[in-house]
């Protein structure tokens, strides 16, 4: 009995752990050109990136985008920006195999490989490139990406909140605080 209760307890932990491993899981990272003046970039127009192709997710990014670029004091403007603003979003899967035993012997807890069990698992992932490019010197100023797990079955306005945060964190080092 036990050894039941043992075994159950650190499978429980083991899901637990994977849980909290996969939740939260977005990283971002940003980079940009040290010599470029960010204080003269008031302006920005969308020029063509690398879109998903599903017409809602696409209008979600870019709605999220101009939200951020408006909450850093820059406006959409068509006829002579300082920015171009364009995006890529790459869609895929990160694959992950789960096991566990429960029999004696090294693969598992007290398992061998008699009673190991795994299970391949994939999970969607989705990375976001926000590039910010010079419009006069048609240079590439700013980039920041993210990569996160999508969930494909999370209603529309969850999906908005997750796009919108996504994007804020992508975006919140900008514009950069210093030069390097």
């Amino acid at each position: 009995m036990m050894k039941t209760g043992t075994n159950a307890s650190a499978f429980v932990l083991v899901a637990l752990l994977t849980c909290a491993a996969i939740v939260g899981a977005q990283r971002t990272s940003f980079d940009f050109d040290s010599t470029a003046d960010f204080s003269k970039f008031r302006t920005y127009a969308w020029t063509q990136g690398t879109p998903a192709g599903e017409h809602f997710l696409d209008k979600r990014i870019v709605s999220a985008i101009d939200a951020q670029l408006a909450s850093k004091g820059l406006s959409k403007s068509e006829t002579n920006p300082d920015l171009y603003v364009l995006y890529h979003l790459a869609l895929g899967v990160q694959r992950t195999v789960n096991g566990f035993g429960n029999g004696p012997g090294p693969y598992g807890w007290h398992g061998g490989l008699d009673s190991f069990h795994a299970r391949l698992d994939e999970i969607p992932v989705g990375g976001l490139v926000v590039d910010l490019v010079d419009a006069s010197k048609r240079e590439l100023v700013w980039r920041s990406v993210g990569v996160d797990e999508i969930d494909p079955h999370a209603k529309p306005e969850k999906r908005d909140a997750a796009i919108a945060k996504a994007v804020e964190k992508i975006l919140k080092n900008y514009p950069p605080k210093s030069k390097r």
